[in-house]
């Protein structure tokens, strides 16, 4: 069982910085590739970021590309959501899901485990 919190959400202005963790529990993290989503009001859930186990793969959603980062640190069993320039439209609940396959995937439906979610909210 991997249990998965997300912290490092809140208001922001446009133009700014946030950078979300999710801390994981489980012995086997490190061979888990690991995703970001976010879920706006009334809209569906949607692929933000994406890396491999090894942090040597990665892929992005094109609205968030050049803007955010991905990354990972297996020793503290943590990933990272690096999110610059941010944007009205990037105002969601951002959530951290883990994939026990290897192999980074933008399907949200191929992740087995997930966080309660971290809301961002940008102002303009």
């Amino acid at each position: 069982q991997v249990q998965l919190v997300e912290s490092g959400g809140g208001l922001v202005q446009a133009g700014g910085s946030l950078r979300l963790s999710c801390a994981a529990s489980g012995r086997t993290f490190s061979t888990y590739a690991m995703g970001w989503f976010r879920q706006a009001p009334g809209k569906e859930r949607e692929f933000v970021a994406a890396l491999s186990w090894s942090g040597g793969n990665t892929a992005y959603a094109d609205s968030v590309k050049g803007r955010f980062t991905i990354s990972r640190d297996n020793a503290k069993k943590t990933v990272y959501l690096q999110m610059n320039s941010l944007k009205p439209d990037d105002t969601a609940v951002y959530y951290c899901a883990a994939r026990i396959l290897i192999g980074l995937t933008r399907g949200a439906e191929d992740y087995d485990y997930w966080g309660q979610g971290t809301q961002v909210t940008v102002s303009s």
